[in-house]
């Protein structure tokens, strides 16, 4: 007898190709059967026969370290059919840190009902096995947070003995588990590091198999000189790339997708292992402190703060916005304030509202509005910029090398992680591929997208049990309506759950049924093969 037999699906095995009719058998949590199971019995039976089957999407780009701790029921992502989190993307992770980073850290989360009690990255993964969560995870080690925690927020190479610290919390982390580094390069104090830095933090991680994932020193101007440094990461370290949400930012840059495109085609060529993921949107989101120059936030946030009130100060880093500053270049640029909507601050009046909007409303120029609501959110301030072309987004997405990530954290529409008007793509970015660019504008095939969200991602992090509906792997599943899955969520209203979702089963447990969740926290801390 099976604990579960799908029934009459419409399978999508993850390897990219044409679909087949089936049932699905499940016992102890993995598939035993494919095929017709004709008199076969299970405890329960689904009936898939108006229904794609598929391997539980992957999400290769998170960030929701810190609210699975808050919440694991993972509404927001397992409910659009993801049943795996990388976490620890951009650089920053919620571990391995120093007692000493403990206190900043506690800072940024000062707003959720969180008591931090882990320094070690065996220390936050047992915590998330004692909550439980609602998916998988697979950890990635921030070189942020490496940073932060040996050298603070110092804008300066590191000396020999620092180094070699942050190499041993490298090795530390991978031995806990890790599946490789990641950096954020336009996030201080990740910034400051140099290739040489990154390199030999990046080969504490080859060493133990780990992959890199890079948030790029750059994707406006300076694109092409940041995925240059990429890639040059990979071969000094010898170690398998990921190039995190692949796009060109600025009206004045689009078409530089393909470009990019070309560079990793030819370092492929090569014999690099260099792949991209991509969320489905043409707005991006971050702090809107990362809009400033990275001199700006040497010493922390109260040396930042301190800065934004000299007026002198202010102009400086105006200036440096609107012209760059050896060699950086603003998000702002080719963005325009007009396109930059505040969607988290501790003043809610200003969410969904652009910084031109506040401005003209207070009076005040743009930036003096910008320098403003960071002084009065103490830096805390989240935005969303519309920057994208979609022709390069259709490009990035068409190539076989690029993945979906998500780039989100998984919250809810309700509880403690319902908070402000976060980007869409939380809630969207899988039923947004699905419904908008495979069923309505025809990017990819159905089976080419489940393939992105499925067994390409596993291959990378090597899960060699996971990603394809086959007889011995993990039951991972998704069960959707091709012709009608698609978001809901918007840049107003983000805060609304997918259509078209019916089924997720996670390890072989049922954890949404018709859309709802069922409370069901069967994700495990996956292990690097």
């Amino acid at each position: 007898m099976f604990d579960v037999i799908i029934r009459r699906g419409e399978i999508y095995d993850g390897m990219g190709g044409p679909s087949f009719r089936a049932d699905v058998g499940i016992s102890g949590g993995v598939i035993e059967a494919v095929g017709k199971l004709g008199g076969a019995v299970a405890k329960r039976e689904v009936d898939a026969s108006d229904l794609a089957a598929a391997p539980g999407f992957i999400d290769i780009h998170t960030h929701s370290d810190v609210p699975l701790v808050v919440d694991g029921d993972a509404h927001s992502h397992v409910r659009s059919g993801v049943t795996t989190n990388v976490t620890g993307n951009c650089g920053n992770s919620a571990a391995p840190v120093t007692c000493a980073a403990v206190e900043y850290m506690k800072r940024r989360s000062a707003d959720l009902p969180l008591e931090w009690t882990w320094t070690s990255l065996s220390g936050y993964l047992q915590r998330l096995e004692e909550n439980g969560t609602s998916v998988n995870v697979v950890p990635l080690i921030g070189a942020g947070t490496i940073r932060g925690s040996i050298m603070g927020f110092c804008d300066r190479p590191p000396t020999d003995g620092e180094l070699a610290e942050m190499q041993d919390m490298v090795a530390g982390g991978m031995r806990d588990g890790a599946f490789g580094l990641s950096t954020g390069l336009i996030y201080t104090p990740g910034s400051y590091a140099d290739t040489d830095e990154i390199a030999a933090l990046a080969e504490s991680a080859a060493r133990f198999g780990g992959i890199y994932a890079t948030h790029i020193r750059g994707e406006n101007d300076s694109l092409l000189r940041a995925v240059a440094e990429a890639l040059e990461v990979g071969r000094r370290a010898e170690i398998p790339v990921q190039i995190s949400h692949l796009k060109a930012m600025g009206r004045h840059m689009w078409g530089q997708g393909s470009v990019v495109l070309d560079m990793i085609e030819e370092a492929r060529a090569a014999g690099e292992e260099v792949t991209g993921d991509q969320y489905p949107y043409t707005a991006s989101a971050t702090g809107l402190g990362a809009y400033l120059p990275p001199w700006s936030h040497s010493g922390g946030v109260e040396s930042l703060m301190d800065r934004l009130r000299d007026p002198e100060a202010r102009r400086r880093i105006e200036e440096d916005i609107r012209e760059g500053a050896n060699g950086w270049i603003s998000l702002h640029r080719g963005v325009g304030w007009e396109n930059t909507l505040i969607t988290r601050c501790s003043n809610e009046d200003l969410e969904g509202r652009s910084i031109t909007e506040i401005a003209e409303e207070r009076g005040t120029g743009p930036y003096d509005c910008a320098f403003d609501i960071l002084l009065e959110c103490e830096g805390q301030v989240g935005v969303v910029y519309f920057t994208i072309g979609d022709e390069d987004l259709v490009n990035i997405m068409r190539h076989p090398a690029v993945m979906v990530g998500s780039d989100s954290s998984a919250i809810a529409a309700a509880g403690p992680l319902a908070r402000g008007k976060p980007h869409p793509r939380a809630f969207g970015t899988f039923p947004r591929v699905l419904g908008h660019f495979v069923r309505e504008r025809g990017v990819l095939t159905l089976g080419e997208a489940v393939r992105k969200m499925t067994s390409m991602p596993a291959q990378k992090l090597g899960l060699i049990d996971r990603g394809i509906i086959r007889p011995g792997m993990r039951a991972d599943l998704v069960l959707f309506d091709p012709g009608k899955v698609e978001d809901r969520a918007s840049y107003t209203d983000p805060f609304q759950y997918p259509v078209g979702i019916s089924h997720v089963f996670v390890n072989g447990r049922e954890t949404v049924r018709e859309g709802e969740h069922l409370g069901v926290r069967a994700g495990q801390i996956l292990e690097r093969s």
